[in-house]
Formats: structure tokens, sequence, C-alpha cells
């Protein structure tokens, strides 16, 4: 079967108190997903006298980055990233792929969250546990 690529179409949040919602991937931008784990660091002079390697293990969260849709008058999407991100306690997150692969993940939006008013988005960075795959 061949790797099919392509869009995140939806990112679905649940939060405890500021409740659930959507955030819509603008088509046709590039999404970056870190599935987060153990990983070897990646150093040059990673090595002692012997010439036997020396590896550096990491745990790094997991995360997703898309480019979405904000729509500030009706759903005011980058209000609702902010305040999610904002809040003490993390969200529950799934994203959809276009080739019906469903991610999930507990975290919060993290870094900076600044709306493009000319071409209606914003950058969404979603980081927190490792991303499990669900479908």
């Amino acid at each position: 079967m061949a790797a099919i690529g392509g869009d995140i179409t939806e990112v679905r949040y649940s939060h405890p108190t500021l409740g659930s919602g959507v955030f819509f991937a603008k088509a046709g931008e590039t999404s970056t997903l870190d599935l987060g784990g153990i990983r070897s660091n990646d150093e040059t002079s990673g090595i002692d006298g012997s010439g036997e390697p020396v590896f550096q293990l990491t745990n790094t969260r997991g995360s997703l980055e898309m480019v979405v849709s904000n729509d500030d008058k009706e759903r005011e999407d980058l209000f609702k990233a902010i305040a999610l991100a904002g809040d003490p306690v993390s969200a529950e997150w799934t994203m959809t792929h276009i080739n019906g692969t469903i991610y999930g993940m507990t975290g919060k939006p993290v870094g900076d969250l600044n709306g493009d008013l000319m071409a209606a988005t914003f950058t969404l960075k979603v980081s927190g546990t490792k991303v499990r795959k669900i479908q």
C-alpha cells in the first residue's frame, strides 16, 4: 500500500473546565508530528577514549504543529487556544489526518500564539504526552 500524506483536517480538544471544541487545519499547509519518547542525542563528541560511543538518552514530549483557521468573529479560535495554553490543567486532544488516521495525546498549546489577520490563520502547536495512534 502506498504512503498517503496530506492535511490534518481537524484537531479536537476536551478540557475539564474550558469545555470541548475543534480547530480546523488549513489545507495545503505543512503539519509536523513528533511522537515523543526516548531519543539519542546526536553529539559528535559522544565517544570515549577507547573509541566506544557514548549515547545520551533523553525522554521527549510529543507534539503536533499546524496552521489552523482563525474565525475571530464566531468561533474565536485564537482566544480559545490562548485560554487552553494559560490553564494549568491539560486537555485531551485528537488529531485527524486526511488518510483516516487519528492521533491522540494529553497536553496544551505551547509557544507563541499570534493570529495572521490577513490570512485568518495562526500556528497551533500542541505538546504534551507521547502521541498515540487511536485509529
